[in-house]
């Protein structure tokens, strides 16, 4: 089991229909979101337990929990073939590719973007690669429960997978070889990759992309952090479907 912090995380887990054992609420709680989980545990027969906030901060052991946390299933994690399948109901599927995201707040708001542009799927590495812990559920705004993430050990052989089943591979990166992001047609299956936040994607990566794509800085610094960029990057994409 795994504890979720937060009221966003705790109410979103509970929408995903994520498995949850209980839930904690410091007295006092007051507002919406909490409205929402006291409301929606009950239709789901959660049971929601109430301690004073002393109680409370020594049975959560995190002090960024807004007074709201709950224990839940472990995250499930997909095969790529998963994910592939499951967007074969989908014209134009779109999956994210992370290469080696170290940080965790930016693996939480990499997949916050993720879940707001509506992937299909999410794979990241096994290896040198952020865990998906209470960090970055709490960072996601609790996107984590509505995603569905593939872990693997070797990015290529999930590009070659999603090549083999019609997907268009587009790796973000600084390199001499990339384009304006905004010139590239991505009405078909698109997989875009997006890399490590201080040394990009790798180079065999780059090397099995059909494009390789970056976002011009006119200013006076040449890279955006990785999680604004993705969501620049994915909401150009939608942009680019309906044009």
């Amino acid at each position: 089991m795994q504890k979720i912090y937060g009221r966003k995380p705790v109410l979103e887990a509970i929408l995903s229909g994520k498995e949850i054992e209980q839930i904690y609420v410091a007295f006092g709680q007051r507002g919406e979101v909490i409205d929402k989980i006291f409301a929606e545990a009950k239709k789901l027969g959660i049971k929601v337990s109430q301690a004073s906030l002393q109680k409370f901060q020594a049975s959560s052991s995190n002090p960024t929990t807004q007074g709201v946390y709950a224990i839940a299933a472990e995250n499930r994690y997909y095969e790529v073939e998963d994910l592939i399948n499951s967007s074969k109901e989908k014209k134009n599927p779109l999956i994210v590719m992370l290469d080696s995201i170290q940080d965790t707040h930016n693996l939480g708001a990499i997949l916050r973007s993720a879940a707001c542009a509506g992937v299909d799927g999410v794979i990241t590495t096994i290896n040198n690669s952020a865990p998906i812990n209470e960090t970055v559920e709490k960072t996601s705004a609790g996107a984590v429960s509505h995603l569905k993430i593939a872990k693997v050990s070797n990015l290529v052989n999930a590009i070659e997978k999603l090549k083999k089943s019609g997907f268009w591979v587009v790796g973000s990166t600084l390199g001499k070889d990339s384009k304006d992001y905004r010139t590239v047609d991505y009405k078909s299956p698109i997989a875009l990759i997006m890399g490590n936040e201080e040394k990009g994607i790798r180079r065999l990566v780059a090397e099995n992309c059909d494009h390789l794509i970056r976002i011009d800085m006119p200013g006076n610094f040449d890279s955006l952090n990785v999680s604004v960029a993705t969501g620049v990057i994915l909401f150009e994409i939608l942009g680019n479907r309906t044009r």
